[in-house]
């Protein structure tokens, strides 16, 4: 368990440059706490929120991470509260004249001789779970696949002590939907690839109704999975079937046959490079650009320099850091793809009437974080320290291997999804308020940010990070823990997420009509 909070009152302050710092203490600082030498709090100061290290002037720029997140709306005193009203937020980065390809020096040295026990797919891929996956082209069939999950869990999975679950790929499209429009091809291609995750292992089975826009043959041309699209598919409305018991009972016997293939894989020994893992925050908080992101980024060098690949997500909260992105870029056209994406979202979200500070949410500011620029400040830290090799769209399937950037929105259920539709096996999610997000398909590895989160929600956090504020870790310690822990993860290990059965919904990313 966690240790107690240290009484003694500390701050942290990221960068020589910044003139903010945040505190650390649990339940934050009073007025009149003394910083020998340095100042005196005017006021209370929560936890995780802002403190000017020395007296701001109105207009005058607030530095946190070295990077400008705003301008003080008045004079701000030393020692007092630098709370969201009194910051005025930048302007997003233009696109145009980004510095690229500046930090791709040598690579980093390779990590070798780490493996886990995993499920080999006949098409290379790798899975840390052995799941059997029923698709589904619309969200009418789910009450009867619903249904029949229950009675493949009771009647069936028993007699497979090797396969691990059994879940509904159950979404909200399908139909009613502008199925022919441009962007509709991100949802479609979306769930197409989620049924060919790693670990389902190839037998995912498809329930259709029959009338639907997205038509199984459509969802799935045949060949997509190692059965013909014809023989992995039940139709509730095909004339065969009298009755609902009937639906049942066809889905069922397509379940049996595709539990006896799945039934028969054992875990095997895999190198560290077939993983591919996902990163995400979610309930983010000041802290998590200073403990939990640093310490995932660390993990993400690691799985790297093993060969492995890592997704990196979540635009709007990467967006103000673009340049930091470009300056990584691998080659040229990674920059370029970056920026694509970039300016792809910033349409997106001009056309609906919002823009970027839409994105920061009332927890978020209860966590100290004043605005989306301060938040992909500590977002991208996650990313680790090496080039980006590669850039996915949304939706889109995993090609190569190292650090690629995978276009989603920041919203956790529509990342989670979209990521797993690019092929990860295996999640990492970040908070710092806290969150008991789950995914039914993949395992996932929280990691809370400070202590008082970890000690409270002991049996939901699998990592605490809070340790890297009060000195008692450091970064690369908990990096390490991080990394390991995958590993033993990845070999069949249960997160606390899996222990209680928690997931969250799967949630297509729709940018096209709905009609």
């Amino acid at each position: 368990m966690p240790q107690a909070p240290s009484k003694q009152p500390l701050y942290i302050r990221m960068h020589p440059d910044d003139n903010v710092a945040i505190i650390v203490n649990d339940g934050g600082l009073p007025p009149g706490t003394d910083f020998p030498g340095e100042f005196v709090l005017s006021g209370h100061i929560p936890q995780g929120h802002k403190m000017a290290l020395r007296t701001l002037k109105e207009g005058e720029p607030i530095v946190r991470y070295g990077v400008t997140i705003g301008y003080a709306h008045c004079g701000i005193p030393q020692g007092s509260w630098v709370e969201e009203s009194l910051v005025r937020m930048p302007a997003a980065r233009d696109l145009d004249g980004l510095p690229t390809c500046l930090q791709v020096g040598g690579r980093a040295e390779p990590l070798e001789g780490y493996t886990f026990e995993g499920y080999r797919n006949a098409d290379g891929t790798v899975g840390t779970r052995n799941i059997l996956a029923i698709t589904t082209t619309v969200q009418c069939v789910a009450g009867v696949v619903e249904h029949a999950v229950k009675r493949i869990k009771a009647e069936l999975l028993p007699a497979h002590p090797n396969v691990d679950d059994v879940i509904a790929l159950e979404h909200t499209y399908g139909c009613g939907v502008a199925i022919d429009a441009p962007d509709a091809e991100i949802p479609i291609r979306t769930l197409r690839n989620i049924s060919l995750n790693p670990n389902f292992g190839g037998q995912a089975m498809v329930v259709s109704l029959g009338c639907e826009k997205l038509q199984p043959s459509r969802l799935l041309p045949e060949g997509t999975l190692t059965a013909s699209t014809g023989s992995c598919t039940v139709c509730l409305q095909h004339e065969q079937h009298v009755g609902f018991e009937s639906m049942i009972a066809a889905i069922m016997e397509m379940a049996a046959q595709n539990l006896a293939v799945l039934g028969q894989r054992r875990r095997v020994t895999c190198p560290a490079s077939d993983l591919v893992v996902g990163l995400q925050c979610g309930g983010s908080d000041a802290f998590s650009g200073v403990t939990a992101n640093p310490a995932v980024g660390f993990a993400t060098d690691l799985l790297v320099r093993a060969g492995a690949s890592v997704l990196f997500s979540e635009t709007t909260e990467v967006r103000d850091a673009i340049d930091q992105l470009t300056s990584r870029a691998a080659t040229p056209a990674v920059a370029a793809d970056l920026i694509r994406e970039m300016a792809w979202y910033d349409r997106y979200l001009e056309k609906g009437g919002v823009d970027r500070s839409a994105n920061t949410t009332p927890g978020n500011k209860k966590g100290g974080l004043v605005n989306i620029v301060e938040k992909a400040m500590g977002s991208i830290v996650k990313s680790g320290t090496g080039p980006i090799s590669g850039v996915l769209g949304p939706g889109e399937k995993l090609k190569a291997k190292g650090l690629i950037y995978a276009a989603t929105p920041a919203s956790d259920f529509i990342c989670g999804t979209l990521q797993l539709a690019a092929g990860m096996n295996l999640h990492v999610f970040t908070t710092g308020r806290g969150t008991p997000y789950g995914l039914a398909a993949v395992p996932v590895l929280k990691v809370a940010t400070r202590s008082e989160l970890a000690r409270r929600w002991h049996d939901l956090m699998d990592v605490n990070a809070g340790t890297i504020a009060t000195g008692e870790a450091t970064i690369a310690d908990v990096g390490w823990e991080i990394f390991h822990l995958l590993l033993a993860v990845a070999s069949g290990k249960k997160t606390w997420a899996e222990h209680w059965k928690l997931h969250n919904a799967l949630t297509l990313f729709n940018p096209a009509p709905v009609t």
